[in-house]
């Protein structure tokens, strides 16, 4: 049989198995099992569509030619199957930029838009550089801090709320039961369960287990940058709570009072000095079991 009508049969799958032995011996059979292989792995029914081989074969006749060259065929129908692959996953693939902190680590991260953002420890953000021109959006779990380029609107999006401006310096926390946003520039919107509130210059926002206060701040920018934490009338559980995570600790609160309310600071880089700023305004005691644990008590109890 002739190579040309032997690969025909190949091609309708009508091969006998003698005719499968000589289709096999062909210089060009592996190559042409291996366009077939590749084709049958893009599913490109809704992509294109390959005209059946009597459909092929009869506008081919229909040319003045001597004879039909079946290996170019199939290597142009294998052209078609690799650009429409090509193609499938350029518009189908999204430009998901990834950045993840971890314990007493930082970074800091330029936008497509040169915006900037301090990424705090344990903290997640991410966004869709193939969109940013269209839509300045990006998601973020954890703590960060923003300086947005004036240009069109530009949302955080987390897990509690949405913030909303157009060129700023604000903070943004998301951590466990704790929301807050502080703005250091301009304005800033927040969508917290679909209500509005806008904060100017030294207004912050926080949300702590469901309870909103809005407060101010002197700041010109969070203490967290210079390896500090600063709190304003909160609950020692609270700062405590935000010693664990600074220091990756577990802390026993063993005290009487526990609607006692810290202002202050303490320091992200030494424990020592972080647990006396923590314990002397109160007058409580404190024990350092090991790397891992602490214990604040009142010698009261």
């Amino acid at each position: 049989m002739k190579k040309d009508d032997l690969i025909q049969k190949w091609l309708r799958n009508e091969l006998t198995n003698e005719e499968q032995a000589a289709f096999n011996t062909l210089e060009d059979a592996s190559f042409l099992e291996e366009i077939i292989q590749e084709g049958q792995r893009f599913k490109a029914d809704k992509h294109i569509s390959i005209p059946s081989f009597e459909s092929l074969n009869n506008r081919l006749s229909s040319k003045k030619a001597p004879q039909t060259n079946w290996l170019l065929v199939v290597s142009k129908i294998a052209a078609v199957f690799i650009i429409g692959l090509g193609i499938f996953y350029f518009f189908n693939t999204k430009q998901v930029n990834v950045f993840n902190t971890q314990y007493a680590e930082s970074k800091t991260i330029t936008l497509p838009d040169n915006s900037i953002v301090e990424l705090n420890e344990f903290s997640h953000l991410e966004y869709n550089s193939n969109t940013w021109k269209k839509q300045r959006s990006l998601q973020l779990k954890g703590e960060a801090f923003f300086d947005v380029e004036k240009g069109m609107r530009f949302d955080v999006i987390t897990k509690n709320g949405i913030i909303s401006v157009l060129g700023t310096e604000f903070n943004v926390l998301d951590r466990d039961s704790i929301f807050k946003v502080s703005c250091y520039e301009g304005l800033v919107q927040v969508n917290y369960k679909n209500k509005i509130t806008k904060l100017p210059v030294g207004k912050e926002l926080s949300i702590i287990k469901g309870i909103e206060q809005k407060t101010s701040t002197i700041l010109s920018q969070p203490k967290w940058l210079k390896n500090m934490s600063v709190f304003e009338n909160v609950l020692l559980s609270q700062v405590v709570a935000e010693l664990e995570q600074q220091y990756s600790i577990k802390a026993q609160l063993s005290i009487q009072n526990s609607d006692l309310k810290f202002t202050g600071a303490f320091t992200n880089n030494n424990l020592e000095k972080a647990l006396k700023s923590i314990t002397l305004p109160f007058n409580l005691s404190y024990e350092i079991k090991n790397k891992q644990r602490v214990i604040i008590w009142d010698e009261q109890q």
